[in-house]
């Protein structure tokens, strides 16, 4: 028999297939994961942050609801559609300047500059736009199916985001009128909590809903979505457009219209509920959040029915835990609850393990988030409101935690890369999605180390003083926006909104008001004042606005352009200190070829209307004798163009800068609001201001802009004289402005703290001390002569008195105190900055008569002049 060689031969055995890996669009659901963990972050840091409650809200709904957006819009497209898959890397692309876009507007809103933040609304509209453009590409390839009536939700939610990002960036540029701006702002956010998450989800749920329901999709659903979308695209439309305009009623009816088609489109979501009830935690979230998507909508038609336009915005604000949370935030985990499963692939055991890891105790979250919302919404008291804060936020921490468990589970159990294909893929397109994840992080770390400056904490500081201090928060400013203070000082704020949106004040060494409404006024007291200290408004987009203040002890303020300042009040000066103005030599002579201010006033002009064009120019002039100063004017002169009227003219004013740093103009005989007439206008700008003079009286107008202290200090101020009605003919009328001197560059420090400090080198009626002792005023004996006086300030009054012919008729501040019939006489015409009136008065005979004002040092430091009376 034959020998057979047997040899067994071992093989090792066949290498398991590698793990097929989800698709980058959906892995990228990491970066939604983080922006979710930086919301979280962000409220429960809360007050560190700086505008935290615009700061929550956009990290939230700019980060992590829209870069889901933009996931899933592109991958139900693809699937609904069986359309090819769009090019990887232009994808990414999108992804990458979405989030930084968001970055850009986060850090620019809330830290500035402002630029950064329109440049990166500016951004986010050519995203979205590119984005729906790719939608509708792959809609024309695609052959026909049952579900394409879905894409078009997504293109006009693109739309809205469009949208709703110019009227971000206009918002954060502040370059709209206050009553435009809050209109804005609502529209703002109706186009993007109804257009941009509305409109997706709305589109989303006709498949998702039955999906998560494991039910089939009803028959109406195709007929309900064309008829919805065509409702509810134009209805919010319209809404907006009429928001901005502030046309409550057609808002109302585009919002109508808005909730016929989301009431259309969710018919055959009913439906399919009636068929199979909800049994997941992910189908009870998606649920509730369509019950407070309706009460929000219902509540949101209410509000904008019942209140003017410019109130919306914040009328709108106790719905926000109702859309964010109820509505939006449940919509995306109840989403990713049921997707994260499939995204995270490894087959059916693996899909298994992550569901139950997703839900694991999802009735105990669905509950405290659900109970959270009425505590957020409602006006509880703080226990109560924060415990709603606790339900929700740990609900959604919970969700976090078990995702990122969840992701890191899916990472380790990966396998090798199938080919080199696969690893180029994973190669250039991990790295890019973790750069993200990463960008996220460093977003919210820059905004918080830039506001918090990361400072070490002050050494004690021994109080030496106490004071308190009138904060006007107005017009994009805070007035003061610089407070001086001995080392040492305990400041009392008494801070006070007197502007028609809301604002807040926050120091950095902790202190902060509440959002102040209209006139609500807050105290703030501070720590014994040892090394500068920062405040701002957390308003967002104020900070970067110029919404800012500084306190500084005594001696350390570096010099500050008072063209750099903003618009409004002036300042509270610094009451420790203790020099006296300078000795004037007002007997010395004027300069050759000096000329006085001509003192005499002209009768008003005939006609009802007068145009008048006023130049900001910056000149030298002689102030007093033989000392000469930079001055700011009006047309040249020290004080401006003395305009004069009757009661019911109109003066339309030309205002031009001719000057070299930023100034408005305020006329005391108009009434008009402030915001656009008596707005800083820069160096060649010009600007109209027109008013009717409503009421008679001698009145000053002034430049505008802050510091005003320092403006009318250097001479821009004029006088306005309306006659009173039957006002008698005079032999001759006069005019005196009396201003104060401060001697120095205009500007400089030194000049400033004289000015801040109430300590003037000198008076000056017409702007020259002592100049009508040189150039005296003309009258006759035996005339009736008229003074109009006007008192500029800008600190301190006048009394004026001619020594040696008493007054027989005075008036102040628009109406008669002494008529020459009367009996009395008077001696003193007072008048406190800002005040203006006249008097009368008959020489008895030739000679010189002083003018001063009876403050004697005010006399004696220039506030006096001359008639000299002749014979008639």
């Amino acid at each position: 028999m034959a020998s057979v060689d047997i040899r067994i031969e071992k093989r090792p055995p066949p290498a398991a297939p590698p793990r097929r890996r989800a698709p980058w669009h959906l892995r990228a659901n990491a970066i939604v994961v983080a922006w979710l963990a930086l919301t979280v972050a962000s409220a429960t840091a809360g007050e560190a942050l700086p505008a935290p409650r615009w700061l929550l809200i956009h990290v939230f709904l700019l980060g992590a609801v829209s870069t889901a957006i933009l996931i899933w819009s592109e991958h139900f497209t693809v699937a609904l559609l069986r359309a090819r898959t769009p090019e990887p890397r232009w994808s990414v692309t999108r992804l990458l300047a979405l989030n930084a876009a968001t970055a850009a507007v986060l850090y620019g809103v809330t830290v500035g500059p402002w630029q950064v933040a329109a440049a990166g609304a500016a951004l986010i509209v050519a995203v979205v736009l590119w984005h729906a453009a790719a939608l509708l590409k792959m809609v024309r390839r695609a052959l026909p199916g049952q579900f394409g009536h879905v894409i078009p939700w997504y293109v006009c939610a693109a739309g809205a985001l469009a949208i709703g990002a110019v009227l971000g960036g206009l918002l954060a540029a502040h370059l709209t009128s206050s009553g435009l701006h809050e209109r804005m702002q609502a529209a703002h956010a109706e186009v993007n909590l109804f257009g941009w998450v509305g409109l997706t989800v709305l589109g989303t749920l006709f498949t998702l809903w039955p999906t998560v329901l494991r039910t089939r999709m009803s028959a109406r659903t195709r007929k309900a979505s064309v008829i919805g979308l065509r409702l509810a695209a134009p209805g919010l439309l319209v809404a907006v457009a009429a928001l901005v305009a502030g046309w409550r009623w057609a808002a109302v009816a585009g919002l109508a219209v808005y909730a016929a088609g989301a009431l259309a489109a969710l018919l055959p979501l009913a439906e399919t509920l009636r068929r199979r009830r909800p049994h997941t935690g992910a189908a009870w979230m998606l649920g509730a959040s369509v019950v407070w998507f309706e009460l929000a909508l219902l509540a949101d038609l209410v509000i904008v029915a019942t209140r003017p336009a410019d109130q919306v915005g914040d009328a709108l604000e106790p719905l926000l835990p109702l859309v964010l949370v109820g509505f939006v935030a449940q919509v995306l985990l109840g989403s990713l609850l049921h997707l994260l499963p499939a995204v995270l692939g490894g087959g059916p055991a693996r899909f298994k393990e992550n569901a139950a890891l997703l839900e694991r105790g999802w009735p105990v979250r669905l509950t405290a988030l659900n109970a959270g919302v009425p505590l957020l919404a409602l006006p509880v008291p703080r226990p109560l409101a924060l415990l709603g804060w606790a339900l929700v936020l740990g609900s959604a921490t919970a969700f976090v935690v078990l995702a990122v468990i969840a992701l890191f589970r899916a990472k380790a159990a990966e396998g090798g890369p199938a080919d080199g294909t696969e690893a180029g893929t994973r190669g250039g397109k991990g790295p890019v999605l973790a750069g993200l994840v990463v960008g996220c992080l460093l977003t919210a770390a820059a905004v918080v180390s830039t506001t918090t400056g990361g400072a070490p904490p002050a050494a004690t500081v021994t109080a030496t003083g106490a004071r308190t201090v009138e904060v006007t928060l107005i017009g994009m400013s805070i007035q003061p926006s610089v407070i001086e203070a001995a080392p040492g000082t305990v400041l009392t704020l008494r801070v006070t909104n007197k502007d028609a949106q809301r604002h807040d004040l926050r120091l950095a060494t902790g202190e902060r008001t509440p959002l102040l409404t209209a006139g609500q006024s807050v105290t703030l007291k501070l720590a014994p004042l040892g090394e500068p200290v920062d405040g701002w408004c957390t308003v967002a987009g104020h900070r970067a606005a110029g919404m800012t203040m500084r306190i500084v002890p005594t001696g350390t303020r570096a010099r500050q352009d008072p063209a750099a300042q903003p618009q409004g009040h002036a300042a509270h000066g610094n009451p420790q200190a203790t020099a006296g103005p300078a000795r004037l030599n007002v007997a010395a002579p004027m300069s050759p070829g000096w000329k006085p201010y001509d003192a005499t006033l002209r009768p008003a002009p005939g006609g009802k209307e007068h145009r008048v064009e006023l130049r900001v120019e910056e000149t030298e002039q002689e102030v007093a004798p033989g000392v000469r100063q930079r001055v700011w004017t009006f047309n040249g002169a020290v004080p401006g163009p003395a305009l004069r009227g009757k009661v019911g003219d109109v003066f339309t004013v030309t205002f031009v800068n001719n000057g070299t740093m930023g100034h408005g103009i305020d006329f005391h005989a108009g009434a008009t609001a402030p915001d656009v007439a008596m707005r800083t206008i820069q160096p060649g700008e010009r600007l109209t201001y027109r008013f009717r003079a409503e009421y008679a009286g001698a009145w000053l107008y002034h430049c505008s802009t802050m510091p005003m202290s320092q403006h009318i200090a250097n001479g821009m101020y004029g006088a306005v004289v309306i006659d009173p009605p039957d006002l008698p003919r005079v032999d001759r009328e006069f005019l005196l402005v009396q201003g104060e001197l401060h001697l120095g560059e205009p500007g400089s420090e030194a000049q400033v703290a004289k000015i801040r400090e109430g300590r003037p080198d000198g008076w000056m009626f017409n702007g020259t001390a002592a100049g009508y002792d040189h150039a005296p005023l003309e009258a006759k004996a035996g005339e009736r002569v008229r003074i109009w006086v006007v008192s500029a300030g800008p600190s301190s009054g006048t009394a004026v008195h001619v020594v040696g012919a008493p007054f027989d008729t005075l008036y102040l501040e628009g109406a008669y105190r002494l008529r020459e019939d009367d009996p009395g006489g008077a001696q003193v015409l007072g008048l406190a900055p800002a005040q203006g009136g006249f008097v009368e008065l008959v020489f008895p005979e030739p000679g010189s008569y002083p003018v001063v004002d009876h403050t004697m040092r005010h006399a004696e430091a220039g506030a006096h002049g001359m008639f000299r009376v002749g014979a008639r």
